[in-house]
């Protein structure tokens, strides 16, 4: 009967978002209102039956169906997106002399910035005395580190650095279709390029043939997006569920004595995005007219926790700060596997200094310094943008520099919490990457940069 009535509230809930929805209420206004409704009812929810009842398991199995369910859709097409989104760029590309000199531009600002944001982790763990051996390891984080363990040692355990970074390579593209490997993400990015080259040798001998590809492929690349639509309509309705669950299974006891690291974190994220305002200024353009255009996707990215789910608003918002349309798609996609500022930036590296102490090392030698800033750049190839990428990181990070792969599971109390943030920063990582880009090749039209009308609407999603 309480299970019953648990998901009839919900369902209730899931018909106001709906409500919102049909009066053309604003995107980000809903996704909100279900991150807020969401929190309080799973809060209603634990204070009522307690975090461990099994009311509130079977409860959270019904509301999977919701949750659960829309991160599926949005695993369902990451790999359709990123495949698409690359190679369209390819088509729209105006100038094949700019296309080498615009990838290794993006991709410079997406390792380079990530260094940095390896830089300001390690600053903040040190600046807020931060080491794993401060956080009490109850059964869940126990389970974290033994599973985390497991995987790795089936995955990549045994492997040297260099022989990890062939992983990333591709052997079978279609098997890397399916997300088969860990780094099937960054192997699918590779493959694309490599049709995407080809398909730019094709353009210069054989036109008719290569402008039926382009049409082929912005045919495809309409549908992609037009699936994604489907899909970022259930944000809300997703949001609302996986907040319910997590806040009325989360021990909240644990969440308080990892406040000082939650703080942290985001001290070292709010640090971070600073950085790419900071970039922006000192490339000319104005960073407050960046925010305000900004604002819709990196709050879609801090609510729905998927640097993939937000790809289209990505590129779209870079369209609104005058970024020419294949560069936006070329930053948005390679910033779903290279590069992320906050899951394979500051995160790994503020873990690897928590946990130096344990082991003998001490986080403030600049040998020890420059090394976890190097394979932190270098780890940052290959890393997903739905979920678990964070972790797949500081897994690459650790084994690399002989630490104990377990404590990566430390933070699982608080993972959520980090999550939305270190998303958010990944998505403004990536648009920066393109108009910063834009701006240094002269192809970033500033008319439409400043134009305060030129905004991202998400009133129709």
């Amino acid at each position: 009967m309480f299970i019953i009535l648990n998901v009839c509230i919900m369902l209730v809930l899931i018909l106001g978002l709906y409500w919102m929805q049909r009066n053309h209420i604003s995107f980000s206004k809903r996704v909100f209102t279900a991150l807020g409704v969401g929190i309080l009812f799973g809060l209603g929810l634990q204070w009522v039956y307690g975090a461990s009842s099994e009311i509130i398991a079977e409860t959270s199995n019904w509301f999977n169906i919701v949750g659960t369910g829309y991160i599926r859709f949005l695993q369902m097409i990451v790999m359709p997106l990123i495949f698409v989104s690359i190679l369209a760029a390819f088509t729209k590309m105006t100038l094949t002399k700019n296309v080498g000199k615009i990838s290794v531009l993006i991709l410079a600002v997406l390792v380079g910035t990530t260094a940095i944001a390896a830089a300001v982790g390690i600053a903040t763990s040190v600046g807020f005395n931060l080491e794993a051996i401060e956080i009490e390891q109850g059964e869940a984080e126990q389970a974290r580190g033994i599973s985390l363990e497991e995987n790795y040692t089936n995955n990549v355990e045994g492997l040297s650095f260099p022989q990890q970074i062939i992983q990333l390579l591709p052997a079978n593209p279609f098997l890397d279709f399916t997300g088969a490997r860990s780094t099937s993400t960054i192997a699918v990015v590779i493959f694309t390029v490599f049709l995407g080259i080809a398909y730019l040798g094709v353009r210069r001998k054989e036109p008719e043939k290569a402008e039926t590809f382009a049409n082929l492929i912005g045919s495809i690349h309409a549908i992609i997006m037009r699936v994604v639509t489907f899909i970022l309509r259930l944000t809300p309705y997703g949001v609302l569920a996986i907040m319910t669950r997590t806040v009325a299974t989360s021990d909240l006891t644990a969440i308080a004595s990892l406040g000082k690291f939650v703080v942290a974190s985001y001290v070292a994220l709010a640090v971070m995005f600073i950085i790419h305002l900071l970039l922006l200024l000192f490339s000319g353009l104005n960073p407050i007219t960046y925010v305000k255009k900004a604002f819709p996707v990196l709050a879609f990215a801090f609510t729905s926790r998927t640097s993939a789910g937000a790809l289209p608003l990505n590129i779209e918002t870079q369209r609104k700060l005058g970024v020419p349309e294949g560069t936006a798609n070329f930053a948005g996609s390679f910033g779903l596997s290279i590069g992320q500022n906050g899951c394979a930036g500051i995160y790994p590296a503020m873990l690897a200094v928590m946990i130096a102490p344990t082991i003998g090392i001490n986080p403030l030698d600049p040998g020890f310094i420059l090394m976890l800033i190097l394979v932190v750049a270098i780890s940052s190839f290959g890393v997903a943008g739905v979920g678990g990428g964070a972790t797949f990181a500081a897994l690459l990070v650790l084994s690399a520099l002989d630490m104990p792969i377990a404590l990566a599971g430390l933070l699982i109390s608080v993972e959520p919490l980090i999550d939305m943030g270190r998303t958010a920063v990944n998505v403004s990582g990536s648009m920066t990457a393109g108009t910063l880009t834009g701006k240094w090749t002269k192809e970033l039209d500033e008319t439409i940069y400043n134009d305060p009308t030129q905004q991202l609407e998400t009133n129709e999603i």
